[in-house]
């Protein structure tokens, strides 16, 4: 933080170009620690057992490797993934015997809500927590892990429901090949900000794939044109590539967002769900 404030306030543009080009790689390196711990977090996930094949109404993930500063983002991940409360835990600093952990909630649950019944009923299992809704943090001993997780998972089972454990993806309709350009794209954007309880909005419709690719080994980038009629569009779908180029005809919900990328002046899908266009809606 201290090299964002002096990058900010430097009056020097030798030393302030120092100072981004030292931020600029600290991202870089964060991005690539955040990569391997969702990888391995989501390799953890599938060695989990899931008796009578329901998932855990909350998943408690942890790696002694991980970075304590991550966690939080790793959780996001996975709770989007997952639809279900994250915590990922590390230790709070190397060879440390207390875990940081980060959790993420989903909509209908208060998570810090959940850690105060935790504790209440089980006084000293959590050293400190605190949050809100949808996202809070907590430490504890390594060695109350499985307690905190069997704690967790049956508080949050007793305040959602079965079908509050389902994601949904509700869309704002289709767009009129009209209206999947520029000007709309320009709108939304200065609409916002988006957020809890103002999500940005979402669109569906049936596009044929003329082209698609996997971008970084882990992204879908496509080029696709509306069935309804229009111009071939850029579309990505981030981490949805899964080896496999989709089908010919997909049904897509995706956000229209400006491509302004090499200076260029046009719009982008951002794909938020895809699956093949059989006549079912989303």
């Amino acid at each position: 933080m201290a090299l964002g404030i002096e990058c900010l306030l430097c009056d020097d543009p030798a030393r302030a170009h120092d100072l981004a080009a030292v931020l600029d790689r600290i991202n870089a390196e964060r991005k690539d620690v955040q990569q391997q711990m969702v990888d391995a977090a989501e390799a953890l996930v599938a060695t989990l057992p899931v008796p009578e094949g329901e998932p855990p109404s909350a998943y408690c993930l942890h790696d002694e490797a991980w970075h304590p500063g991550v966690v939080g983002l790793v959780a996001s991940r996975l709770k989007d993934r997952l639809f279900r409360p994250v915590f990922a835990f590390a230790p709070s600093e190397p060879g440390s015997r207390t875990l940081k952990g980060s959790g993420r909630s989903i909509p209908g649950l208060h998570l810090r809500d959940a850690l105060a019944a935790v504790d209440a009923r089980q006084p000293g299992l959590v050293e400190r927590f605190g949050g809100h809704a949808m996202a809070a943090g907590l430490s504890l001993p390594a060695d109350q892990l499985p307690a905190f997780r069997d704690a967790l998972q049956a508080q949050v089972a007793t305040m959602l429901t079965p079908e509050q454990l389902h994601s949904e993806l509700l869309s704002d309709g289709e767009l009129s090949a009209d209206e999947l350009g520029r000007d709309l794209a320009e709108q939304l954007r200065l609409a916002g900000p988006w957020g809890q309880g103002f999500p940005e909005p979402v669109f569906d419709g049936i596009f044929t794939v003329l082209q698609a690719r996997p971008l970084a080994g882990r992204h879908l980038k496509m080029s696709v044109l509306p069935e309804r009629g229009g111009v071939p569009l850029s579309a990505i779908h981030f981490g949805g590539w899964t080896g496999a180029p989709p089908p010919s005809r997909i049904h897509l919900a995706y956000q229209l967002e400006p491509d302004d990328w090499g200076g260029r002046r046009s719009v982008q899908l951002l794909v938020r769900y895809w699956q093949p266009a059989d006549g079912r809606r989303i």
